[in-house]
């Protein structure tokens, strides 16, 4: 599919619309569909939130811009609805949580390899390793409460094993600042990657703050308090990657690129015909909302919206396990730390700094995420490995062993 950014106009605004019955579709099935079917939900469920954080956001800021956020917006919150919607009602929220991690993790593994920012890559691969943690913590959780295997969810697609242990993620907010690309040099493909993250990231946040509330167990409900803590910083870690000198139409502008390249590598890869339809017809909206923002571009900044957008649509996101990507990761890198804008070796991290007192504090009565996993060694029934004691990442290392455990 070939689509010109400069000048495909996508539907016009003014044909774009749902009824009641079109908002709620058919959801997808948790164990029929395949997960990345699921990973593709919940990641446009957060672009989609993104945009409409930003839109608010931006009218607060921007009288003359108002009326046409307002329109977009409108739309924008019935495609939000859509595609939320298409979650099963049978997905429990801690399975949703554990689909939740898988996206932060394929996703970002993959954003990482196609970066073309050595500095952004690296953050991406730093932020990579705590979020593969998280679902080590989430799938222990998942088996103490319902004696469940998260693999039933993943398919097979991502590992369970600990990454950058989650006890060790919290920081001080001046060792979660980033250096951001620079708006005149980056690539356009520089500045869609940190807008998926940002969204991603943001989306996750929220869900952990809202159904963390929601379950009895008072070790369930600190882990969701732990983690979704780290999930601000995580938010805090990508955003600062954006050049904070864009003008508001400029960000305006590639937040409606970035929904509609993120739509377009879902129509690319959606196994499921019924699912891929509504995503070729968000996508179509989106190039609607493109061709009128660049528009208000020309009009208000006078600059030619190709100063930042690709006349080609950039290849699609790769909707795919990244299993060999993130082993190799998880061996060399998570042993690292974030000092400032740098990411160093542990023991190159000062004992007395601002994370490590703060770390002190959080976890002065313990960590829910040390305790959940407690004993916990998740063996795959069908793989040749499992995860016993060791030294390796985590403290655990993997080791050769026959038939089934």
């Amino acid at each position: 599919m070939a689509i010109d950014l400069i000048k495909d106009r996508g539907t016009p605004l003014e044909k774009q619309g749902f009824s009641w019955k079109e908002l709620v579709q058919a959801p997808y099935s948790k164990t029929d569909d395949d997960a990345f079917t699921r990973v593709r939900v919940i990641l446009m469920n957060g672009i989609e939130s993104e945009a409409i954080r930003f839109s608010h956001a931006c009218a607060r800021m921007n009288r003359d811009l108002q009326l046409p956020l307002a329109r977009v917006r409108r739309i924008e919150q019935h495609q939000q609805t859509l595609v939320n919607w298409l979650n099963p009602p049978d997905q429990s929220p801690l399975e949703t949580t554990i689909g939740f991690e898988q996206v932060a993790i394929e996703i970002t593994a993959a954003l990482a390899q196609q970066e073309p920012d050595d500095y952004l890559a690296q953050a991406y691969r730093y932020g990579l390793l705590e979020d593969f943690d998280h679902m080590y913590r989430y799938s222990a959780l998942y088996d103490r409460l319902y004696g469940q295997d998260a693999n039933n969810l993943l398919q097979s697609y991502t590992d369970i094993l600990p990454g950058r242990p989650t006890a060790i993620e919290h920081r001080a907010p001046e060792d979660e600042l980033r250096i951001p690309y620079d708006r005149f040099r980056a690539a356009p493909i520089t500045r869609l990657n940190a807008l998926t993250l940002v969204a991603a990231e943001h989306q996750t946040h929220d869900y952990y703050m809202t159904i963390g509330p929601m379950f009895s167990d008072p070790l369930a409900r600190q882990l969701y308090a732990e983690i979704a803590s780290i999930e601000e910083q995580h938010v805090t870690h990508y955003e600062s990657l954006c050049d904070p000198h864009e003008s508001w139409l400029e960000k305006w502008l590639l937040h409606e690129a970035c929904e509609a390249w993120n739509y377009y590598s879902c129509v690319e890869t959606e196994r499921n015909p019924r699912i891929k339809a509504i995503w070729e017809r968000m996508l179509d909206y989106e190039l609607g909302h493109l061709a009128m923002v660049r528009s208000l571009f020309e009009e208000y900044e006078e600059r030619d919206p190709a100063e930042i957008l690709p006349a080609r649509m950039p290849s699609p996101l790769a909707f795919e396990s990244q299993r060999d990507f993130i082993r190799e990761t998880l061996k060399n890198e998570v042993d690292l730390r974030a000092v400032g804008d740098s990411f160093v070796p542990a023991r190159q991290e000062p004992k007395n700094g601002a994370s490590a007192k703060y770390r002190a504090q959080v976890n002065r009565d313990g960590s829910p995420s040390e305790i959940i996993a407690s004993g916990y060694i998740w063996t795959p029934g069908t793989e040749l490995a499992r995860m016993t004691p060791g030294t390796q990442a985590g403290g655990y290392r993997i080791t050769q062993r026959e038939g089934r455990a």
